[in-house]
Order: structure tokens, then C-alpha cells, then sequence
């Protein structure tokens, strides 16, 4: 059996293991995903919540569901979708991560199916899954629409994809780079290449060139004054975060 290929770049998997022990310090490396970390998990739940009629108010309310978290990092977002009831899978091309996300989830006594793998591969290996979120990912692959359409063959019909990532233009240079990385210091220096960056029109049509069909983008928006992220409809200037769904 031929092996899958991989849009993997081994350059940006060596920056992220190099800070793998800090995930779970949410005043460490990872303080802006941290920061940012509530804000996702809002529009993530509603999102879901609308496309497979779910309450969010009840127990457990995804139950039933399985969910792929592709670039799950040490699990700051698997493990509130195991919480809510989603049968969930972390996978991450860096294995430091995973030993992290493994105790981590252990210690909080959630079963998380953690695997070092890659979308490629899941897809060749036939999984397939209702639910997928691509979480600040596609801009440290080595070919986005290669990897989206792995994505995209991991979504059973009528399955959702949930993908964020950040815009590209001189603001998102200003404040993703020299401010996160150089200025608050929040990233170390080297973490994002500007050149990566995608814009919600072009991240449209790698969407749909993979099969998918976008229903919604919304952008993550920081507040310096009250020091917290919120989501808009209209500033998709800096991060932001597309919703879309496999035809059944």
C-alpha cells in the first residue's frame, strides 16, 4: 500500500515541539491561545450546535458525535469537546505535544483518542468523522489546498468543518508578528511567516476547490482595553474563523 503524502513542514513541527511542555501554562508560550481559547470554543459549540440541532443547554450535548481535532496541540480544545460529550480524536504531527495532551487528559479523566498523525493520513487510512476543527493550522502547512482536501475527506457527508486562521496585510503583519512575537512578546520570534498568511477570500476558494461549501466566517477581535477576544461579523483584519459543510 503506497503511503500517504504529507503537507507537513517539519520546520514548523520543530517549533512547536521545541514548546510542547508549556500547553497547559496559561501563562506561558500558549498565552494567547489561552486568551483566545473561550472565544473559539463559543462560536466551535454554536456552530456545531446549528448544524446537527443540538441543545446546548443539556448534558453532554454532542454525544453521539465524533469529532476530529487535526493539530490538536496539548488538547486546549479536545478536551472541552470530550466534555461535551463528543467522541474526540486529537491528532498532531509533533509527538511532544501528544505525551502532554495524553497526561493531560488523564488527569482530568477524559478518554481522548491522541494520535501522531496527519490529516493525510487519517484520510487514507479511511476515518471519517461529523465534526472537524482545523484551528490555526493551515498556515504552517506546506500546501493548504492539498491539506484541506484531506479535510475535507475526513467529513462523512454532511459533516462540518470549522477552520481558523489569519488574515494577511499590513495590520495582520503588525499585530500577528512584531506585536505578538516582538512587542508583547506573547509568541517566540519566528513562530508565523506573513508570506502563510491567507485571506478569508482566498481561504473561500481553497474551501470549495476542496469540496466543501462555506456557510459562515465570523473575526476573533482583541480588546487591549479589556484585555479579552470577542467575535465580529465585519473585522476579519487580523484572525478569523470560517464555518462549512461536505453536501450530503
Amino acid at each position: 500500500m503506497q503511503a500517504a503524502q504529507t503537507t507537513v513542514d517539519h520546520s514548523e513541527v520543530a517549533k512547536f515541539e521545541a514548546m510542547a511542555a508549556e500547553w497547559w501554562d496559561p501563562n506561558g508560550k500558549f498565552k494567547p491561545l489561552h486568551m483566545l481559547n473561550p472565544c473559539r470554543l463559543d462560536y466551535i459549540t454554536s456552530q456545531i450546535a446549528a448544524e446537527f440541532d443540538r441543545d446546548l443547554a443539556q448534558d453532554k450535548p454532542f454525544a453521539g458525535l465524533r469529532l476530529l481535532d487535526i493539530g490538536c496541540g496539548g488538547g486546549l480544545l479536545s478536551e472541552p469537546m470530550a466534555r461535551l460529550g463528543a467522541k474526540v480524536m486529537g491528532a498532531d504531527a509533533a509527538e511532544r505535544n501528544l505525551h502532554v495532551a495524553r497526561i493531560h487528559a488523564e488527569q482530568s479523566g477524559l478518554e481522548i483518542d491522541y494520535r501522531h498523525s496527519t490529516a493525510e493520513a487519517l484520510a487514507a487510512a479511511g476515518e471519517q468523522f461529523d465534526v472537524v476543527l482545523n484551528m490555526e493550522v493551515v498556515e504552517h502547512v506546506s500546501d493548504p489546498q492539498a491539506y484541506l482536501t484531506a479535510c475535507q475527506q475526513l467529513l462523512k457527508p454532511g459533516g462540518l468543518h470549522i477552520c481558523s486562521t489569519i488574515n494577511r496585510n499590513p495590520k495582520s503583519f503588525a499585530v500577528a508578528i512584531v506585536g505578538a512575537e516582538y512587542v508583547m512578546r506573547w509568541l517566540p520570534k519566528g513562530t508565523h511567516e506573513w508570506n502563510k498568511f491567507i485571506t478569508p477570500d482566498e481561504l473561500y476558494a481553497l474551501l470549495e476547490k476542496a469540496g466543501l461549501r462555506p456557510v459562515d466566517r465570523k473575526g476573533f477581535v482583541f480588546n487591549p482595553v479589556s484585555w479579552r477576544w470577542s467575535l465580529s461579523d465585519r473585522d476579519l483584519s487580523v484572525n478569523y474563523v470560517t464555518a462549512s459543510v461536505k453536501p450530503a
